[in-house]
Formats: C-alpha cells, sequence, structure tokens
C-alpha cells in the first residue's frame, strides 16, 4: 500500500489557479525569442533575464531527488519539515550552493488532509499555535533563507494566519514565495504591508506530469522571463519527480544561452533590493 506521504508531490491546485499560462488569453507574441532577447538586451546592456526555479517536496526520499540535486544549474530546494530526510536534503542542498525554502504544509480548501505532512498550519489554530509550528518547522530545516507554501489555499487567503506567518519571516529576516494555489491568495498584500518583499509564483511546471509537458511549461518560462526580466517557477520531486528533472533539464538546455538561473534569494535580492539577511535564533 502506498502511503499518503509518498503521493503528495501532487500539487492541491485549487480554484482556477491551476497553471496561470496553461491556458493563455494574451495576445500572440510578436518577437521571435531570438528579437525578445535582442530587446531586452538593448534594454539592460548586457544583464541577462533571471530564471528562479523552485523544486517542492524534499524530504521524504521522494523519486526524483538525486536528479534535481544534479541538475547543471543553480535552484531552489524547497524542503517540508519533520520527514526522514528532510535534515539531510537540506544539507545535501546547501553543500551543491543551492538554496533552501522551508515547505510550509497549510491547510488546503480540497484535497486529502494526509498530504499535508507533519507539522501543518491550520485556519483553526490560534494565534500562538499558528507561531509556534511556523517556528519548530524553520528551526527542522537547516539554511533555510525564506518559506513557501506546500498546498495552503485556504490559509493563504486568511489574513489573520498569514499576518502571524508573515510576522516571524519579518522577524528572522526571511521572506515568503506565495506558490500561487489560491488565485485569492492574500500574501502578496500582506508582505507589501509589513515590508516585506512581494515574491510569487509564475507557472507551475508540472501540472501534467510528462517530460514533455515539463519542457513546453520551461518554453513558457523563456518566454516570460524575457518579457518581464525574471521569472519564478515551480516543480516537484515526487512519483513523476525524475521525467520533471528529464524536462526541467531539456528545458535549461536550450535557455542557458539566454537566461539566467539563479537562486530565489539572487532573485529577490536584485528584484527587490531587499537583503536583511537571516536571524537565527
Amino acid at each position: 500500500m502506498v502511503s499518503p506521504l509518498s503521493v503528495m508531490a501532487k500539487p492541491a491546485y485549487g480554484g482556477n489557479a491551476i497553471n496561470v499560462y496553461s491556458q493563455r488569453t494574451d495576445a500572440p507574441v510578436t518577437h521571435s525569442i531570438e528579437d525578445n532577447t535582442a530587446i531586452r538586451r538593448q534594454t539592460k546592456g548586457s544583464e541577462r533575464s533571471r530564471v528562479a526555479i523552485i523544486i517542492d517536496d524534499f524530504g521524504n526520499k521522494m523519486r526524483g531527488t538525486d536528479e534535481m540535486l544534479s541538475l547543471p544549474v543553480k535552484i531552489t530546494v524547497a524542503v517540508m519539515p519533520f520527514l526522514p530526510t528532510s535534515v539531510s536534503d537540506a544539507r545535501r542542498a546547501h553543500e551543491r550552493g543551492f538554496d533552501v525554502l522551508l515547505h510550509l504544509p497549510m491547510e488546503p480548501r480540497h484535497g486529502k488532509p494526509e498530504w499535508l505532512g507533519p507539522g501543518a498550519v491550520l485556519a483553526k489554530m490560534s494565534d500562538e499555535e499558528i507561531r509556534q509550528r511556523v517556528e519548530a518547522a524553520l528551526d527542522n530545516i537547516p539554511y533555510a533563507i525564506g518559506i513557501n507554501n506546500h498546498m495552503g489555499s485556504r490559509v493563504t487567503g486568511d489574513e489573520r494566519v498569514m499576518g502571524i506567518v508573515l510576522n516571524v519571516c519579518k522577524e528572522r529576516g526571511l521572506f515568503f514565495v506565495d506558490s500561487k494555489t489560491n488565485y485569492r491568495s492574500v500574501v502578496g498584500k500582506i508582505a507589501q504591508e509589513k515590508g516585506l518583499p512581494r515574491v510569487e509564483n509564475h507557472i507551475f511546471l508540472d501540472d501534467l506530469h510528462t517530460s514533455s509537458h515539463v519542457l513546453k511549461q520551461m518554453r513558457l518560462v523563456q518566454e516570460h522571463a524575457l518579457e518581464q526580466h525574471y521569472c519564478i517557477t515551480i516543480g516537484h520531486v515526487g512519483l513523476q519527480g525524475k521525467e520533471t528533472a528529464a524536462g526541467i533539464r531539456s528545458g535549461i538546455a536550450e535557455m542557458r544561452n539566454s537566461v539566467e538561473f539563479v537562486g530565489i534569494s539572487d532573485l529577490v535580492k536584485e528584484e527587490w533590493k531587499w537583503n536583511p539577511g537571516p536571524k537565527f535564533p
């Protein structure tokens, strides 16, 4: 029997937010990728557009872990707390020079509760319970320079809960990456009110679990990055982790001459001019 945590890499996408770019309604692109690159270089000098790839669901010996950690560019590793390989995965990522995020389990509107994993933040908790959960999870993941949400479509729409989570981030010199599993998320608004950067996922890579689809999504990542100067994208380890890694690797081979792959901390420093540095208790 497959344990619930062995399938938790299936994201709990809610509402209309499955993939911002899966069904595009904007106007057709009028320039080729090469033309866009030339335009960007004219406006930004020699500076290239940046791509930050975040890979979620590390921490439970998930399929694709080794393949993701051996990718030939810098990625960001999001690790769930209190699981068998949470600490070792974070250390391996850090040793590779990758950024580490706490992938904090947060209550969804839909989906199986057992997919959350241990240490989840729930909307019914008291202010103190929420703070204790967040602080304990951060203490469990070495080298974490920020947080992103695992599931969380209910909690990311709750101003009280997210206010507490973001207070902890601010106190510790961390930032929060909104995975955008909820198109009604209040995270960005509250982050700005608290003087934190508004950091949000743009594209899910593996809403369909084939390497060919992931490669197609990587091409959309490239397009977004060239148009907007940067792109944040999220994939997952898990049942189809090796396929996702293969698609990402193929995309990297196509893209690396036109974009720069960076860790999420590098992107936050550059785009939001924000660099307080983590503060450990």
